[in-house]
């Protein structure tokens, strides 16, 4: 995205400047500190603790029992017992830390990190690293700003494989690839439903939900299962699906659709979840005057795979994530994060391909170090442009028509509704600010 559609005044501008002054390069070891310790947080965990030029020197988790568990791992392992913390504008204050890493809620990640930007820290944020449109803006903004290192946790951008496969559509092996398929197929059994019940003992509620209104606690809100709820998460499409939707993106080569459209549904479950599990969308796009489409579908429960994937014999896995590439010498099919094949011409004759993964914690560290933010693989330019897309798909979804995008404005065509659903009312003091 260019910066134009980010920097919300001249004063922020003129401070993106300023920003350059601070941060001394770090020394051979960069002193990080991970948030959100459960899920995902238990990869950042692991990640960094495989790199020998890292140290995790904090820890940081609204929930006691979760924060305590994650801490004495280290002393298990026989490691320095990193520092502990329950708020993290506390943490924040501690000049020894370098950098965070968010793997926190959904709704929680733009905030987050703006405060660490102003902190002076950077950032490592898992997807989607906004809730809504306006904070992707704002995200990037606070980036530029305080000349942070900031990368979405997409990792399949690091990816070897995958880097070769958008390479070789740029030097036109597929031909014209005039369309993409996202897929998210996951099983997804029913939440059920949970009762109003007291706060668990030492969960610190309020921090938890940050910016999200008021609400009475359920164990379905909490754990994991916050991701079905519109105050948190996203739906599948911002929780898997982000993945594939960014993967889409890179390999069309495209920025922002001109039109957006899903339908779809909450199916087969009676319980207490918002987002829809089944969902439809489609994206037109007109890059320099040339159109593209993308679709990506969302399925749960009992699913096919893609063709190739290999399950082992008689195997059976109703999980299949990955990318379809349509061009006009032959098409390309990605398995998750790390594999790519081709198939050429009408017979289909086997083309290029390729299976290898890669380090997205490594190359985040490496930057941190060189602080050359071009040198990030996912820098949070590309991820706000890909969230961009989940919320649009999910504002059609909820009001049942088609989005009209401007692209140049980063702004809804005649439709006030929809304009609404780009931002939200944050509860105080969790307010993501206008300008950062």
């Amino acid at each position: 995205m260019e910066r134009r559609y980010f920097l919300t005044s001249a004063a922020a501008a003129a401070a993106t400047l300023a920003g350059k002054r601070l941060h001394a390069a770090p020394s051979d070891t960069v002193r990080i500190a991970c948030v959100g310790l459960r899920g995902r947080g238990k990869d950042h965990i692991r990640g960094y603790g495989n790199l020998s030029n890292v140290e995790i020197v904090a820890l940081c988790d609204i929930d006691d029992s979760v924060l305590n568990k994650a801490a004495a791992g280290f002393e298990t392992a026989g490691k320095k017992k990193p520092q502990t913390y329950t708020d993290l504008r506390k943490l924040l204050e501690n000049k020894e830390i370098d950098a965070i890493s968010i793997a926190t809620p959904n709704h929680s990640h733009t905030l987050q990190t703006i405060w660490a930007c102003q902190a002076g820290k950077d950032v490592y944020v898992e997807k989607p690293c906004s809730h809504n449109i306006f904070e992707a803006k704002q995200i990037v903004a606070a980036a530029r700003k305080y000349n942070r290192m900031v990368q979405q946790g997409s990792q399949s951008r690091s990816s070897v494989a995958l880097k070769e496969a958008v390479q070789k559509m740029r030097e036109g092996e597929l031909g014209d690839v005039y369309m993409a398929r996202g897929l998210c197929f996951k099983w997804r059994d029913t939440i059920k439903r949970t009762p109003v019940e007291p706060v668990p003992a030492g969960v610190n509620y309020d921090l938890w939900l940050g910016p999200a209104p008021q609400h009475e606690f359920t164990r379905n809100r909490f754990h994991y299962n916050w991701h079905w709820f519109w105050d948190y998460g996203n739906g599948d499409l911002g929780n898997q699906g982000i993945h594939e939707v960014d993967i889409a993106r890179w390999g069309l080569g495209v920025k922002f659709p001109v039109k957006a459209s899903a339908i779809g549904g909450h199916f087969m479950f009676d319980d207490d979840q918002e987002t829809p599990n089944t969902l439809n969308c489609a994206f037109e796009f007109n890059d320099s005057g040339k159109r593209r489409m993308m679709e990506f579908e969302v399925r749960h429960w009992m699913s096919n795979l893609l063709a190739f994937i290999d399950t082992g014999g008689t195997k059976k896995d109703s999980n299949s994530i990955g990318n379809e590439f349509y061009g006009s010498k032959g098409y390309m099919a990605i398995n998750g994060y790390s594999e790519y094949k081709t198939w050429m011409g009408k017979d289909q004759e086997p083309g290029s391909s390729n299976k290898k993964g890669g380090d997205h914690f490594a190359n985040f560290i490496s930057a941190v170090q060189s602080r050359d933010r071009n040198s990030l693989n996912a820098e949070i330019e590309e991820g706000a442009a890909s969230t961009v897309l989940v919320h649009l798909a999910n504002i059609s979804y909820r009001l049942g028509r088609t989005i009209h995008f401007d692209p140049d404005t980063m702004s809804i065509k005649d439709d006030a509704e929809a304009t609404k659903m780009m931002t939200r009312k944050y509860r105080a003091p969790f307010i993501v600010p206008e300008k950062v």
